[in-house]
Formats: structure tokens, C-alpha cells, sequence
């Protein structure tokens, strides 16, 4: 289909400025900064949907921030998507124009018996992306690459802001998180192309570049939550 090949192209000339000129990334990148942060000294204590909550997260592209999660235990699925803007504007070609409201998000589904909220926020500040970059992520710049963290319930929406302050207030990191924490927005998922796409393209050139160090950082620095097989949109679809 034509937007997939243009995706191709992306890849494709973004690798080849860089290759072909024989330099290195000089973009910052969250899988050049990874880092392990403190957990969360306030995290969910009580939670109506004991087996089963989402968070929904937004980090540069989805297709990284998906990659990660799936391979995260205790996650029950990693949808792409869009958060921030309104149902009609949910299409890849508008999100791009950035005029829609929406950043590149993911729906993480995750079973709080095994894996806090608290924690999905650590392993997503430490391994997913660069919380202190402003509308942008490594290559991808505009207000869609944002970092934000969309809550569904209050609960939520005291732990990730008090998560912020607590690693702001440390100087955790060189420079001050901008993520925004904005409650009250759905989520829509994505095009099916776009979902897996970590999986289904390990050689692709931006994959290889910005998010396949992501899976790698998540493992050595979440040894006792990553999962070797990732859990796939694919698998739960009908076939």
C-alpha cells in the first residue's frame, strides 16, 4: 500500500544519510541514555480491576515503546495507537501533519498482581524513551513524538505526577522531565501495520537504530521482568 512504502522510505534514507556519510547517530537517543531509575515511591494500593489494568503511554514512536512492553512480564498486551486528539483525527496521515492533538501512545494492558503501575513507569522512564526531550524523540520531532502519560483513573494520575516530582526533585536525569501527565483522553488504537512492527521488522533500519537497543537495555536492566517472547497484537487477533 503506498503509506507502507512510504514508511520503507523513512527507514530507508534515514539509514542511508547516516551509513552512506559513515557516522554514527548523533541524535540523542533513549537507548544510548538508558539508565536505571528509582522505583516509585508512591505507587497503586488498591486497584477495582485486580487481574487486569491499563496504563496508556506516549514515548516518540509507538513502535519502540510497543516493543518494549511486550516483552515486559506481567504486561497482557501492547497495543500502538493515538492519545491527546479526537476519534476522527485518529489516522496515521493526520497525526502526521501534527495539528490533531495526538502523540504516538501505547495501551499497555497489565495484570497488577504481577506488575505494579508504579513499576510500568520506571521500566517506561528507564528503558522506553528520553523523558527530557520536548516534542520530539531521537530523529522524530513534533508534538505526536511527545512524551505524556495518559491516566485512566485518579490513581493513577497522583502516581505518575508524584513520580515526576520525585525524579525531578533527585536529579535523576541531566536535564528536567517534561512529560506531561494528561488525564481524560482516549485512546485509539492503530493501523494493523503499524502493530508488531518491532517483531515482524527486526532489520529494519530505524528499528535497528533507535529500538532494538531499547529490548536490549530493558533486559539488562529488568532481568527479572523481561520475557524473551514478546506477547503479539497479532497472536490475540482472529486470524
Amino acid at each position: 500500500m503506498p503509506l507502507a512504502s512510504l514508511l520503507l522510505q523513512r527507514a530507508w534514507i534515514f539509514a542511508a544519510l547516516l551509513l552512506g556519510a559513515g557516522i554514527a547517530l548523533p541524535l540523542p537517543s533513549a537507548a544510548e541514555s538508558a539508565r536505571l531509575i528509582p522505583p516509585p515511591m508512591l505507587d497503586e494500593t488498591d486497584n477495582p480491576e485486580p487481574t487486569s489494568e491499563v496504563a496508556i503511554l506516549a514515548g516518540g514512536c509507538f513502535w519502540g515503546v510497543q516493543g518494549v512492553f511486550q516483552h515486559v512480564a506481567g504486561v497482557l498486551s501492547a497495543v500502538s495507537g493515538y492519545a491527546g486528539g479526537t476519534a476522527n483525527t485518529a489516522h496515521y496521515e493526520m497525526v502526521g501533519t501534527n495539528t490533531t492533538g495526538h502523540a504516538e501512545s501505547v495501551r499497555v494492558t497489565f495484570d497488577p498482581r504481577l506488575i505494579s503501575y508504579g513499576r510500568i513507569l520506571q521500566i517506561y522512564f528507564s528503558v522506553a524513551h528520553d523523558p527530557t526531550e520536548l516534542n520530539r524523540q531521537g530523529p522524530d520531532v513534533g508534538t505526536q513524538y511527545r512524551s505524556a502519560i495518559f491516566p485512566i483513573n485518579p490513581g493513577q494520575t497522583r502516581v505518575a505526577e508524584a513520580y515526576i516530582d520525585q525524579l525531578n526533585q533527585g536529579h535523576v536525569f541531566d536535564a528536567p522531565i517534561v512529560t506531561k501527565v494528561e488525564p481524560g483522553r482516549n485512546f485509539y488504537p492503530a493501523e494493523n501495520y503499524h502493530q508488531d512492527f518491532l517483531t515482524r521488522n527486526p532489520r529494519y533500519p530505524y528499528i535497528v537504530i533507535n529500538d532494538l537497543p531499547k529490548i536490549e537495555n530493558l533486559q539488562h536492566l529488568f532481568p527479572g521482568l523481561y520475557r524473551a517472547t514478546p506477547v503479539l497484537v497479532a497472536a490475540a487477533s482472529p486470524s
